[in-house]
C-alpha cells in the first residue's frame, strides 16, 4: 500500500482510499454472494465522496451529477454469478464509466461492522446496552442485541422506530406486550427469529418479512418489527461517508432513492 500521509488535503488516491475501506471493513473476512470492495474502476483521485444504499441508473447518475468521484453503496451490481454486459445492467456500468465514477461495495461488511454498521448504528440511536453479537450467517454474527435502557410498549417501541427510520413499520406480535430485549438484523433477517428465542429476546427489529417465516414470530413468542429493508440500511453507507470525510477531509453526500419496501 501506498503512503496516504502523501495525498494532498482534501484528497486521497483512489488506490490508498480502496485500501483503506478494504482494512478498515475487513471485507475479505466475509463469505457473502456480493463482490465487496471496487466494482467499477473510476478517476485516480477521489475529492468528494456520494453515498447510496442500491446501486442503479439514477443513483449513479445522481452521484455523476453531485461531482462526485467515488459511489458508496450497501447493494453492488455483482452478486455471486457472472452477468452479461447487456440491458439494464450495460446502462448501468455505462454510466459508471461514461462519468469516470468509482464504485465501492460492502454489503455484510458494513452489516456487521462495530462502529459504522447498519446494526451497530440502529443500536446506538435506541441507546442499547449490555450489547453482544446476533444474527450469524455464513460464520459471522452480522446483527446486534441488547437491552433498552427501560421497557416499552411495542407500539410506542414500533412509533420509535418509525420516527427513527421514516418508514410506517409491520409489527408481527406473536411475544408479550412490552420490548426490553431487542435483536436488530437490518435487511431481510425475518429468519434470525428462532435465535432471537434462543437468546431470549423478547423482540426482532428487521427490514422486509418473508412469507416463508410468517409463523415463526407466533410460534416462538417473538415480537417481530419490520421496518423496511431500503430504511434499516441508509445508516451503514451513510455513517461510512462521514468516518471518511473525518479521515480524509472528503465532503460527501447522501442520495436518498427509497424503494418503499
Amino acid at each position: 500500500m501506498s503512503d496516504v500521509s502523501m495525498n494532498r488535503p482534501g484528497e486521497v488516491r483512489r488506490d490508498d482510499l480502496v485500501a483503506w475501506l478494504n482494512d478498515y471493513l475487513q471485507v475479505n473476512t466475509f463469505k457473502d454472494v456480493s463482490l465487496n470492495g471496487l466494482q467499477i474502476e473510476g478517476t485516480d483521485i477521489i475529492r468528494r465522496v456520494a453515498a447510496s444504499v442500491d446501486t442503479s441508473v439514477k443513483t449513479l447518475q445522481h452521484a455523476a451529477d453531485s461531482g462526485a468521484d467515488i459511489l458508496l453503496v450497501h447493494h453492488g451490481l455483482f452478486w455471486g454469478r457472472p452477468l452479461p454486459i447487456t440491458g439494464p445492467h450495460y446502462q448501468r456500468v455505462r454510466t459508471a464509466i461514461q462519468a469516470d465514477l468509482n464504485l465501492y461495495a460492502s454489503h455484510l461488511p458494513l452489516d456487521a461492522h462495530p462502529e459504522v454498521g447498519n446494526n451497530a448504528m440502529m443500536a446506538r440511536a435506541l441507546s442499547l446496552t449490555g450489547t453482544m453479537p446476533f444474527g450469524e450467517y455464513a460464520g459471522k454474527q452480522i446483527g446486534v442485541a441488547g437491552e433498552l435502557p427501560f421497557e416499552l410498549s411495542l407500539q410506542d417501541f414500533a412509533d420509535r422506530i418509525q420516527k427513527l427510520t421514516g418508514e410506517i413499520c409491520l409489527v408481527h406480535s406473536g411475544g408479550g406486550p412490552t420490548v426490553r430485549r431487542v435483536g436488530i438484523c437490518s435487511g431481510e433477517g425475518s429468519d434470525r427469529v428462532a435465535e432471537a428465542a434462543a437468546l431470549g429476546l423478547d423482540t426482532l427489529l428487521t427490514g422486509e418479512p418473508a412469507h416463508k417465516h410468517f409463523n415463526d414470530a407466533f410460534e416462538y413468542g417473538i415480537n417481530v418489527v419490520f421496518a423496511g429493508h431500503y430504511e434499516t440500511e441508509v445508516f451503514g453507507v451513510r455513517a461510512l461517508a462521514a468516518k471518511l470525510e473525518d479521515h480524509f477531509g472528503l465532503p460527501w453526500q447522501f442520495l436518498h432513492h427509497p424503494t418503499g419496501l
